[in-house]
């Protein structure tokens, strides 16, 4: 199975299925792969896992 990386406002990662479109405030990221490797992307990316708040 295909998966995306999706990102949400608060700049949180996730993956979804790449054949259904994203919940809402969920964005994709342009990075798509098996599990596994959309798992890795978002380790590599995601080093801060704090809400990104706007001030």
């Amino acid at each position: 199975m295909t998966h995306l990386v999706v990102v949400n406002h608060e700049k949180q990662y996730s993956i979804w299925p790449a054949d259904r479109e994203p919940p809402a405030g969920w964005d994709p990221t342009g990075v798509t792969g098996d599990r596994q490797a959309c798992l890795d992307h978002i380790e590599r990316t995601w080093t801060d896992m704090r809400p990104h708040r706007e001030p």
